[in-house]
């Protein structure tokens, strides 16, 4: 059977893909996966679609037993990796075989990580997406994080697995933005910037805020200096995103995360731009942001040019399958 038995189910293990499109008028959040880049990374290190359900990992991970032969990949934060009890390395594809036990240990460094399976998780499509929603207990395993006992499944059964263990994998400084615990995060001017006072615009970008404990997929709270509005005037709710960043009457700041409500009553004072969401996704309680201002052109020109080094990785990879005969 292609199953995978889930000993030990880590600190918060839930499914997560590229997201859930076109419900949000509905009140359906688009969810999917914090880190984009990693989970796509490690998509491409297996030969899967980019944005295939992964198991996302925050803090500590899961032990997993395989009960069949597989093809994983591990990117992310730095986490402690073995594969019956041996250390094993992250972000290079990894040849699993029958009665191995893959355990994920404490994180190092960043805060989440990205298991892909090769041929994909056999788990249904709710709203067109794999991706778990907890506050709604839909999608996923269940609609929850994973639980001891859990059994998953692959979804293809038929995969040829290398024989050999894989030697290369994706370098070092594709990973660089998990480092450190102070986080330059780049955004552009939101749509009620200008209801702060200037103090408080300048305020914004020349100080740090560090993320506090009530911080989660849905939102990271911040705390710092506290941003003032020029009037207290209420405002109707508009649409918000991953990645917007709104100011309460606390003064203190919100970034939206993944599982964000599609509508929010709090000015948006700024946006992060794209490129910037997984060095966001990969920042724990006590870790502090920085935010610098770049102009939309700018933020168009860095996205692109992230997308064509994913484009190249994935030439990059595929060649490299080709090198030892192994083709999907």
């Amino acid at each position: 059977m292609s199953t995978i038995q889930v000993i030990h189910s880590g600190f918060f293990t839930t499914v997560q893909d590229g997201g859930r499109f076109g419900y949000q008028k509905a009140g359906v959040s688009v969810g999917g996966v914090m880190d984009s880049f990693a989970s796509r990374i490690a998509n491409l290190l297996v030969e899967n679609d980019a944005n295939e359900a992964t198991l996302e990992i925050t803090m500590n991970g899961p032990t997993l037993r395989f009960e069949t032969d597989a093809l994983v990949v591990i990117c992310g934060g730095v986490f402690r990796c073995a594969l019956n009890g041996k250390p094993i390395s992250m972000w290079k594809p990894l040849v699993i075989r029958c009665g191995d036990v893959l355990s994920i240990g404490a994180c190092q460094g960043g805060y989440r990580a990205y298991i892909a399976f090769a041929g994909g998780l056999n788990i249904p499509l709710v709203m067109n997406s794999r991706s778990t929603h907890v506050q709604a207990h839909i999608g996923g395993f269940h609609g929850r994080a994973l639980q001891p006992e859990d059994v998953l499944s692959l979804r293809s059964k038929t995969l040829t697995i290398p024989k050999n263990p894989i030697r290369w994998g994706i370098a070092f400084s594709a990973r660089n933005y998990i480092k450190g615990k102070r986080k330059m995060i780049r955004v552009v001017k939101g749509p009620e910037y200008n209801m702060f006072t200037e103090q408080s615009q300048k305020r914004f970008f020349s100080s740090a805020y560090e993320v506090t404990t009530q911080s989660d997929r849905m939102g990271y709270r911040l705390q710092g200096q506290a941003l003032e509005r020029k009037t207290n005037q209420e405002m109707i709710s508009e649409a918000v995103t991953f990645g917007t960043v709104q100011v309460p009457a606390s003064g203190q700041p919100i970034v939206l995360m993944a599982d964000c409500q599609p509508t929010g009553g709090y000015p948006r004072i700024a946006q992060v731009i794209s490129v910037d969401l997984p060095i966001l996704a990969q920042a724990r309680p006590g870790d502090h942001i920085q935010f610098q201002k770049v102009s939309w052109q700018e933020a168009q020109r860095l996205y692109i040019e992230r997308e064509q080094e994913i484009k190249k990785w994935k030439m990059i990879i595929r060649q490299k399958w080709r090198e030892i005969g192994y083709a999907r």
